[in-house]
């Protein structure tokens, strides 16, 4: 090799390098941003949801036996389980035959139930999750660790999904919500994870408002 081929080799390898540098510090920016972004969020969501959540604590209450609120394991980042925050929408017996996935017009759902899965009102004290940093506004929804291994087993590359911090919505959410399959669910949710860009955060919030309002999607 010539020391013009050698020359244009180092040029192409440079520029390479530099791209990189670019992208590596463009995601870095972007996580920096979107970590601040999330707190703010999260923080203000509470105090400004905190009397729809005393309302809708009242009828849960009065509707069916059991706590306002409750926990359950989900998988995080890089696999790590955490416990994820949320207002009871199903009877408490809901799982005494073991996980189950749910199914459009779910008997084991309360009346009231139906109501915040709809509006996705069940989902607004995981803005507590976001603040001790377990979840993203925006990423996959975390699964439960007895579906992750199963969905796993069944679709090569569902633990793609754990690579990014889970959100409180995501591309997946407002694109099908409830009614796709888990292999619908990692089309969407990689196609989130290989495109990240605050633009299509900001976009996700825009459909996510949607699909509170017209409750597309919820079961």
């Amino acid at each position: 090799m010539g020391v013009k081929e050698l020359s244009q080799v180092f040029v192409e390898r440079q520029i390479r390098e530099e791209i990189n540098q670019k992208e590596k510090n463009e995601k870095c920016g972007y996580k920096n941003i979107k970590v601040i972004f999330d707190w703010i969020a999260a923080f203000l969501g509470l105090i400004f949801f905190l009397p729809i959540l005393a309302l809708f604590s009242i009828l849960i209450k009065i509707e069916s036996r059991g706590p306002v609120f409750y926990t359950q394991e989900r998988v995080g980042l890089n696999g790590e389980i955490f416990l994820i925050y949320k207002l009871r929408s199903m009877f408490v017996n809901a799982e005494e035959q073991g996980p189950q996935w749910a199914k459009k017009n779910d008997t084991r759902i309360t009346r009231v139930g139906m109501f915040i899965r709809k509006t996705r009102i069940d989902e607004i004290p995981q803005f507590i999750n976001i603040l001790k940093g377990e979840m993203s506004l925006i990423g996959p929804r975390p699964e439960r660790p007895f579906f992750t291994q199963q969905f796993n087993n069944e679709i090569p590359g569902f633990n793609e999904r754990i690579k990014v911090k889970p959100g409180l919505t995501g591309w997946a959410q407002v694109n099908g919500g409830y009614e796709i399959n888990p292999k619908e669910k990692l089309e969407l949710d990689l196609f989130y994870i290989n495109n990240v860009s605050l633009y299509l955060d900001f976009h996700i919030l825009i459909k996510t408002f949607n699909v509170i309002v017209t409750g597309n999607g919820a079961r």
